[in-house]
């Protein structure tokens, strides 16, 4: 890990005046609010100096309300769907072997009751002939 400073990045106790220009760094997988802003003003390139909140109009502000929304449920949905696939596998698991262990249990109590049936009736035939040999 490096212990040098970015310069670009500003510190916690800096204080930044109103327009100084700076880039902040965006992690991956993180939305910026420059996309959604510039589509709403009509801008096709980013410009120098990004909107004010005065500069956004009421009508400006829903539709950038609103694509934040769209985005964020967008993102909700997908990581819903991956906790609901994990938790009904878990779920199902959980049924299955429960399921299994008794089917285990029954399919052995069978067997055994088998079993001691045909050694019961081949121990009671060998009976019956070494009886008629006599």
């Amino acid at each position: 890990m490096s212990n040098q400073i970015d310069a670009s990045i500003p510190v916690l106790t800096e204080i930044i005046q109103p327009g100084t220009q700076f880039s902040p760094a965006v992690a991956p997988g993180t939305a910026t609010i420059a996309a959604p802003v510039n589509q709403i003003t009509g801008s096709d390139a980013v410009s120098n100096t990004a909107p004010t909140a005065m500069q956004l109009s009421e009508e400006d502000w829903q539709k950038l309300e609103q694509t934040l929304r769209e985005n964020v449920l967008r993102q909700v949905l997908s990581r819903v769907d991956f906790v609901l696939e994990h938790r009904v596998r878990d779920s199902l698991a959980d049924v299955l072997q429960t399921a299994v262990e008794s089917l285990a249990i029954e399919i052995r109590g069978g067997l055994h009751k088998t079993m001691e049936e045909v050694i019961t009736r081949a121990v009671t035939q060998e009976i019956t002939k070494v009886k008629i040999t006599k």
